[in-house]
């Protein structure tokens, strides 16, 4: 059942989350870890992240370095594969335009297809390490919208050199992503639903958006979407606040702000375990609420958090 059916189907706030594929090298225990701990709360689909390759430079002695390009987490594919083999539960790979080319995502959607794997969250991706401004792969997509474009050309039945796909095509399903405090790219919010528009009317069943901590950058973000005649299910990306570092961090990587409720107290806990249970019970209430507003799913961001999502989770379901 593709995601879109999953959440309309459910007469709850259904529950999902997302993890990262491995560190190359290691194995993928701590993944099935974070999944064990997390299905008792009936998970309607699991979002799988895709990162891109980045440049690394390694020391040859004498003073000399050499570029290399190195991808720390391959896997999305397998990694999906496998958890939808092991725990029959919908998979949502991300397909990016970040570090992709155009070929290297026809290849993509065939093993998903070979896999039976049709949900997608289509994204643009963030910018390398060492750019300074996004810039696609030469022969990639430079927005979602155009990568989105190419996926509705395969559900056509149509490769990317205009030759027809022979065999039957189970045509792919998919989400985008969404800015409650806009994308730090848009000039404004206006060009940002904008652009949120451009990409739902290309085809995307339902967004899903940034972490946030203050649930009315939320609300007031749904109430200009559906003005701006945006009708899909925006659903709320949540991640507990877990450690004081995170004061600072998380403003600066995600460009979004800390309420001063949550930021003050923060400031009085002594260690990251105090913070740690701080930021459960906010996210406890901040989802209460969403669901007093009858949110139609709510996504949880578990990067480096899985057990306070359990907490969470715990607490809500």
């Amino acid at each position: 059942m593709r995601v879109i059916d999953l959440i309309k189907s459910t007469p709850k706030t259904a529950f999902s989350f997302e993890i990262l594929p491995p560190l190359k090298g290691t194995g993928i225990e701590k993944v099935y870890a974070d999944i064990d701990m997390l299905r008792e709360f009936d998970p309607k689909y699991i979002n799988i992240t895709t990162h891109r390759s980045e440049y690394v430079y390694q020391e040859l002695g004498n003073g000399l370095f050499q570029r290399k390009r190195i991808r720390r987490r391959p896997g999305t594919v397998a990694v999906a594969a496998a958890i939808q083999n092991k725990y029959n539960i919908t998979v949502v790979p991300h397909m990016l335009c970040s570090g992709f080319t155009q070929e290297d995502t026809e290849y993509m959607l065939l093993d998903l297809q070979f896999l039976g794997i049709t949900d997608l969250l289509v994204l643009r991706g963030d910018k390398a390490k060492h750019e300074s401004s996004f810039i696609p792969e030469p022969g990639g997509h430079t927005h979602a919208i155009d990568l989105e474009k190419q996926i509705h050309e395969f559900n056509q039945g149509v490769f990317l050199d205009g030759s027809p796909i022979k065999a039957p095509v189970h045509t792919f399903s998919y989400g985008v992503a969404c800015y409650p405090e806009k994308h730090e790219e848009a000039p404004n919010m206006e060009q940002d639903l904008f652009w949120l528009k451009q990409k739902v009317e290309a085809g995307a069943e339902y967004a899903v958006t940034q972490m946030f901590f203050d649930n009315r950058h939320y609300f007031n973000f749904v109430d200009r979407a559906r003005e701006a005649g945006i009708t899909i299910p925006i659903i709320p990306g949540i991640k507990p606040f877990g450690k004081l570092s995170q004061l600072s961090v998380i403003p600066k990587t995600f460009k979004i702000d800390l309420p001063q409720e949550l930021a003050s107290e923060a400031l009085k806990c002594k260690n990251d375990e105090e913070a740690r249970a701080l930021g459960t019970e906010w996210c406890i209430q901040q989802c209460k609420e969403l669901m007093s507003h009858n949110v139609p799913s709510i996504h949880f961001y578990t990067v480096g958090a899985a057990r306070a999502v359990h907490d969470v989770a715990q607490a809500i379901y």
